[in-house]
């Protein structure tokens, strides 16, 4: 991580810090005081939404197949995707933070932690918590790949799309401006999960259509081993 990334990310942690007190912006009334964590939490939830569609989508042009052969993207997109973890991240715990420590937001620590356990919208923030966890082992493993056994790390990655997914089900249902954020959410979830099917069908059902059969009946018998006991005939 570089000295760059570090200060953006001090200095967003300092902004949502002052953001969330009365230093710069004292509350207007008592009520606007309680909710400002609240709404402080619901604009950090959102980033890391957006910020994990951008990551997700870097990935589906990193493995896509025709990336090796014509676009070889790698060198230009993989900085991006990597620097995309980290904010998504970074956004990820700053909102969970929020959440865990608002009184007004009724999620409390442990409902933040284990799904099921929150007082507001349990089942939406359950799913918001899975997805965490998901998310959690999905950047693990790809930080320190020897952490599972040979050929697996790219099937945990592949996790990613199914984080989305739960993610995206977690911002509809538990925010209260769900509504009003549908078209994002729309503009958003869709395009990714067509994305995830493409890149599914290209890797899966494409070379299965495209491979010829193992024998055909044209196929000359050359270079194939000859049966026990058979002697090879001089023409």
């Amino acid at each position: 991580m570089s000295a760059a990334t570090l200060v953006a990310l001090g200095a967003i942690a300092a902004l949502v810090a002052l953001g969330v007190t009365d230093q710069v912006l004292p509350a207007a009334d008592p009520r606007t005081a309680d909710i400002r964590p609240w709404v402080a939490a619901r604009a950090l939830g959102v980033t890391a939404y957006l910020l994990l569609a951008a990551q997700v989508a870097t990935g589906l042009v990193l493995s896509h197949p025709r990336n090796t052969a014509a676009w070889r993207q790698t060198k230009p997109v993989l900085p991006w995707h990597e620097l995309l973890s980290v904010f998504t991240g970074a956004f990820l715990v700053l909102h969970i933070a929020l959440l865990a420590l608002d009184p007004f937001a009724n999620v409390g620590v442990l409902g933040a932690l284990v799904p099921g356990l929150s007082g507001y919208r349990p089942p939406a923030i359950a799913v918001g918590t899975v997805a965490m966890y998901a998310l959690l082992f999905t950047a693990v493993t790809a930080k320190w790949t020897r952490l599972l056994p040979s050929g697996w790390w790219l099937k945990a990655h592949r996790l990613a799309a199914g984080t989305f997914l739960l993610a995206w089900v977690h911002s509809v249902l538990a925010g209260t401006d769900g509504g009003a954020l549908s078209p994002l959410y729309l503009a958003t979830g869709l395009p990714i999960m067509a994305g995830v099917a493409h890149r599914w069908w290209t890797a899966k059902v494409r070379p299965q259509r495209a491979a010829p059969s193992a024998v055909s009946p044209s196929t000359p018998s050359i270079g194939r081993p000859l049966p026990a006991g058979a002697v090879l005939e001089e023409s």
